[in-house]
C-alpha cells in the first residue's frame, strides 16, 4: 500500500510516498481503507519540529490526523463495527499517520460516518469539530444572549464554533478576511467584520467570550474588548501561553483559557448528531493523493475557508 512519511523535520519537501505492507488487525483493532484525510495546522507544526516535546523525534513518521474510510477487517473482539461500515475518526494527535491507503485504528478512535455528507466532508470534521465541541463543553459556558467574538472565524474550528454556539443561543461576531465573509454569514454569524476594513477593537463593543483562532489577537489585546467577567480562549498555544494562562486565570476575573484537543469518541458521536441535524461542513479544496506535497505546501499560506482535504481512495 501507499503511505506518506518523512525522515527528518522540514517543509513539505521532506514528505515522500512509500510502499509498505497493509497492516494486520489485532484482536482489538480495526483495519480501515482510507477514503480521505484532512489537512490541519498541527500536521505542519509537528513536521516542522515545533512540537518535539509532545510528538518526539523518532523517524520515519507519518502525517495526517483525521480521516474517513470503510472498515476492511476487524479484530475478533470488535463487536460494534463490521466490514463495509463507513466510519470517520482521528488518530493520536501527535503521532498521526492517517495519510495512507490503509490504517489501523481502535474503536475509541472512530464513529459511524454521518449520513448525508461525502467522505471528504467527513474527513474534514473530526479534529476541528471535536475542538469546537470541547471548547464549549469544557472551557466556555455559552448561554442565550452571550456575546461571542470569534477572531479568524473562517477556518475549520471557526466553521463549527459559529454553528455550535448559535445552537446554544449566542450572538456571534465573526472577524474574517474578504474571502471568509460569505461563509461566516452562511454559518449563522450575527455580525461579520472584515478585518481589512474595520478594527474590531475600535467598534465600542464588549464581549463575554473572545476566541482567537488566528493567533493574531493576544490576551492583552483582547482585554480591551472583554467584559469584566469574561473568557479569552487561545487555540494555538506555546509553552509561554500555557504558563501565562495558568497564572492570569488564578488572579484575574477575565479568564485566560487554553484549548488543547483531547479526542473523544463521545465528541465524534455528538458531532455526527450535529451534522445530521444540518450543521454545514465546507470543504473548499480537495487534492488528489499524488498531490500531497502541493497540498501541504499550499495549506499554511492559502487562507482556506472551511477545510482542505486529500482524497486517498
Amino acid at each position: 500500500m501507499k503511505k506518506i512519511v518523512y525522515h527528518k523535520f522540514g517543509n513539505a519537501d521532506v514528505l515522500e510516498m512509500t510502499d509498505t505492507v497493509i497492516p494486520e488487525v489485532s484482536e482489538t483493532t480495526i483495519l480501515i481503507k482510507v477514503k480521505a484525510v484532512s489537512i490541519n495546522p498541527l500536521d505542519w507544526k509537528i513536521r516542522n519540529g515545533e512540537m518535539k516535546l509532545m510528538s518526539g523525534s523518532k523517524f520515519p513518521r507519518g502525517t495526517g490526523i483525521d480521516f474517513s474510510g470503510i472498515v476492511e477487517a476487524t479484530g475478533s473482539s470488535i463487536k460494534n463495527y463490521k466490514e463495509g461500515d463507513e466510519v470517520y475518526g482521528l488518530l493520536d494527535v501527535f503521532k498521526g499517520a492517517a495519510l495512507a491507503e490503509y490504517i489501523i485504528a481502535e474503536e475509541k478512535d472512530i464513529a459511524t460516518k454521518p449520513m448525508g455528507i461525502s467522505f471528504e466532508q467527513a474527513a474534514a470534521a473530526p479534529v476541528v469539530g471535536s475542538a469546537a465541541i470541547q471548547l464549549f463543553d469544557t472551557l466556555v459556558n455559552i448561554q442565550t444572549g452571550s456575546e461571542v467574538l470569534i477572531n479568524g472565524a473562517s477556518g475549520g474550528i471557526g466553521m463549527f464554533a459559529i454553528q455550535i454556539a448559535k445552537t446554544k443561543g449566542a450572538t456571534i461576531t465573526a472577524v474574517v478576511s474578504d474571502g471568509g465573509l460569505k461563509a461566516a454569514k452562511d454559518w449563522g454569524s450575527d455580525f461579520v467584520i472584515n478585518y481589512r476594513k474595520e478594527d474590531v477593537l475600535k467598534a465600542g463593543k464588549l464581549y463575554d467570550v473572545v476566541i482567537d483562532l488566528s493567533n493574531q489577537m493576544s490576551y492583552s489585546v483582547a482585554k480591551k474588548i472583554m467584559k469584566t467577567s469574561s473568557v479569552y480562549v487561545h487555540t494555538a498555544p506555546g509553552p509561554k501561553e500555557i504558563v501565562s494562562a495558568f497564572f492570569i486565570s488564578l488572579f484575574s476575573p477575565q479568564k485566560y483559557k487554553i484549548l488543547m484537543l483531547k479526542p473523544s469518541q463521545l465528541y465524534l458521536k455528538e458531532l455526527k448528531r450535529y451534522i445530521e441535524a444540518g450543521l454545514s461542513v465546507l470543504v473548499s479544496k480537495a487534492y488528489s493523493f499524488d498531490s500531497f506535497k502541493t497540498a501541504y505546501a499550499e495549506a499554511p499560506k492559502a487562507h482556506i475557508v472551511g477545510k482542505s482535504v486529500i482524497r486517498v481512495n
